[in-house]
């Protein structure tokens, strides 16, 4: 806001903010959709700001996860929505930083001062949740045929922390947290995120195909097909770390006619399976079954792959002391951020190649047909993720998190971390360095059977180089301030 200079005394605070008030809730709601009102009558509760906003608004976001069904729970869905949450959060406390002169990074689309009534109520804590949660109503506001409307969540969990309702007016909602939300929902309009063009694989040997689990039966079943199309957050395409085909084949034939393909289907046979059976005896020791299952986390009710890297993220940033909010914004935004590309990548890797390559247990079948892999839903039932094998995305979602957590904290560190898997023998583990835990975590899907190792080291390779391009390009330091 820009006020004329009429060289008359500047009006109080509190005018401005009774003039600000005056605007009326209607005004934003009709130029941005952001969700304010009039000033309640009622008394507030008192605020409860215990943690970091950025931590707090985050863990909402993955009780979200844990709530979600079907498509809705999809990995590029579930990544698409933290890094959509996280950049704008990123970017509404750059605007704050910048008004109080304390910025150090670039903003992830834009920042700029605004007005400010002053250095008073809470003002980034205020700026942060208010963001969070506009962006989050956006995107989980309305049910879907498979998810319930978490309007109501959200309300709760910002009424948690304000002690307000989240359509009380706050002037910040028309100075900076409608902007914000606005950039944010016209970068990602027409992103292709909902692309629901059903997929039609292959029918040749070799060929991803459903492997008959009760959640994939049909073609229809795969998932997300189309979502390496979809528009990245800071790749300039899905294909931009795309590693070249297993063997580098062209064919289906050709790569099942290679002795490493062979060595790979009889490495997954041995260390995968669910049982022995007459035809296969399982090699896997105690340590590899609890590390499958550590990162499994697939079923329902669970925070999901992406969910368990975002509450890692928390976890490490707890245990090495990030007590800045500034600091954790950006730690978690190009986390995000890398984890949106990731699923892009590893998408466009499944699905936009020449292969897309059958699960190992539609190849390990033919040799052995009572074989099942380890991996298990709720209802007891074996079950291999409804798309193609190579890459594999948890992988890929690894090797983008530990690529951004070394980056950021300089190298490795000792940290203890958790899991939801309802199978898991272990409810935690600690890890040296942020590339053990990345390597365990892709490794773990040849022992829960549902993965080759090509599908693993590729998919941490692309993933590391995501996180490097995402570490480079964005949020990156200013410039320094000549003195």
């Amino acid at each position: 806001m820009f006020v004329k200079d009429t060289g008359t005394r500047p009006l109080p605070r509190r005018t401005w903010r009774l003039r600000l008030a005056a605007l009326g809730s209607a005004l934003a709601v009709a130029v941005t959709g952001t969700v304010v009102a009039a000033p309640q009558p009622a008394a507030a509760a008192a605020p409860n700001y215990d943690g970091d906003p950025t931590q707090y608004w985050n863990q909402v976001l993955v009780d979200i996860f844990r709530r979600l069904n079907g498509p809705d729970a999809a990995p590029g869905r579930l990544a698409r929505a933290a890094a959509m949450m996280n950049a704008a959060l990123f970017d509404a406390e750059t605007m704050y930083r910048d008004q109080w002169r304390t910025r150090l990074y670039q903003p992830y689309l834009q920042a700029g001062r605004y007005f400010s009534l002053g250095e008073t109520d809470n003002e980034e804590e205020r700026v942060i949740g208010r963001t969070a949660y506009n962006i989050l109503l956006d995107l989980y506001g309305t049910a879907t045929p498979h998810s319930p409307s978490m309007t109501s969540l959200l309300n709760q969990r910002f009424t948690h922390r304000f002690g307000t309702s989240p359509t009380d007016f706050d002037y910040l909602d028309l100075q900076v947290v409608s902007s914000v939300v606005q950039r944010m929902r016209q970068f990602r309009s027409g992103d292709r995120s909902n692309d629901t063009t059903v997929y039609t694989p292959s029918t040749e040997r070799g060929a991803w195909r459903p492997t008959g689990d009760p959640n994939c039966t049909a073609n229809q079943h795969a998932v997300t097909p189309n979502w390496g199309l979809v528009k990245p957050f800071s790749m300039t395409s899905g294909s931009q770390f795309r590693r070249p085909t297993p063997q580098q084949a062209i064919r289906y034939d050709q790569l099942l006619q290679t002795a490493e393909y062979q060595r790979q289907v009889d490495l997954v046979r041995r260390f995968g399976g669910a049982a022995d059976t007459a035809a296969t005896r399982i090699e896997r020791t105690t340590e590899q079954t609890a590390a499958a299952l550590f990162w499994a986390n697939d079923v329902d009710d669970t925070y999901r792959p992406v969910g368990q890297l975002l509450v890692h993220t928390g976890q490490v940033a707890r245990q090495l002391n990030i007590v800045d909010r500034y600091d954790n914004a950006r730690l978690y935004t190009l986390v995000s951020l890398a984890l949106a590309d990731a699923a892009i990548a590893a998408w466009d890797t499944k699905y936009q190649t020449v292969i897309d390559l059958w699960r190992p247990e539609s190849a390990i079948r033919e040799i052995d047909p009572a074989w099942r892999p380890l991996s298990v839903d709720r209802d007891g039932n074996r079950f291999s993720p409804c798309f193609p094998s190579w890459v594999s995305g948890h992988a890929t979602f690894a090797g983008a998190w530990a690529g951004i957590m070394t980056r950021y904290f300089g190298g490795d560190a000792t940290f203890t971390v958790d899991t939801e898997d309802p199978t898991s023998p272990v409810k935690s583990k600690t890890f040296t360095s942020f590339e053990q835990a990345a390597q365990e975590n892709a490794q773990s899907r040849l022992w829960l059977g549902v993965h080759y190792p090509w599908d693993a080291d590729d998919g941490i390779a692309i993933g590391d180089a995501i996180a490097g391009h995402v570490f480079t390009n964005e949020l990156t330091e200013l410039p320094a301030t000549p003195r």
